[in-house]
């Protein structure tokens, strides 16, 4: 159990401290794209042994936000509460993505457009979903999404490959992969990406 605890917290699945943004810092950040509803799915893949290893959904409702659950991002100008991350705009999607794949991991993207409605009702349940404990990412994930009209053949699961699979099966999902070679370390990801940010946020 030890050692499986220690591989999610590697791949980015652990308990962090509770997010507690307030309703003023989420405001001043929350970031709209125009473009098709969609929801994305996240996992973190082991590169060595294939398996997934962390489960989180971008989701692109009136806003557009992570649900992260039991995960390990963190960035200065992104708020959080519950495990929720709010605007999410394509740098900060860049550097939460930049942040878990390295050497020892890449990050599998599927996407499926969604209706408004449906996208609206995703947004809903993450945000009023709390916090998930460590190692429940996939399976917090996939409960969310099986609530969302049309995402019904999607099954719990303690398995974030098992819920890749799903969703892959899922009408008009696009599929995409992106990898990065730096270094193993997820916190030094994590650092290199809030600098990232933190800079692009003072340049502005």
């Amino acid at each position: 159990m030890a050692s499986c605890l220690v591989a999610l917290t590697v791949a980015g699945c652990t308990n962090r401290p509770a997010g507690n943004a307030t309703d003023a810092q989420i405001a001043a950040v929350s970031y709209r794209d125009d473009g098709p509803k969609s929801i994305t799915l996240f996992t973190m893949v082991n590169n060595r042994t294939g398996k997934g290893a962390h489960s989180s959904l971008l989701i692109n409702a009136s806003e557009r936000i992570i649900f992260d659950p039991a995960g390990s991002f963190k960035a200065d100008i992104v708020p959080e509460r519950g495990d929720v991350l709010y605007g999410i705009t394509p740098a900060v999607e860049k550097a939460y993505i930049g942040s878990h794949a390295r050497s020892t991991f890449h990050v599998d993207i599927q996407t499926v457009e969604v209706t408004p409605a449906q996208a609206e009702i995703a947004y809903r349940l993450a945000t009023q979903n709390g916090r998930v404990m460590g190692g429940l990412c996939s399976n917090a994930a996939a409960n969310l999404l099986r609530q969302v009209p049309g995402f019904e053949s999607i099954h719990a699961s303690m398995f974030p490959s098992k819920l890749q699979e799903e969703f892959s099966r899922l009408p008009g999902v696009t599929h995409d992969k992106y990898y990065e070679y730096d270094s193993e370390d997820l916190q030094e990801g994590l650092k290199v990406n809030n600098a990232k940010l933190n800079a692009a946020a003072h340049s502005g």
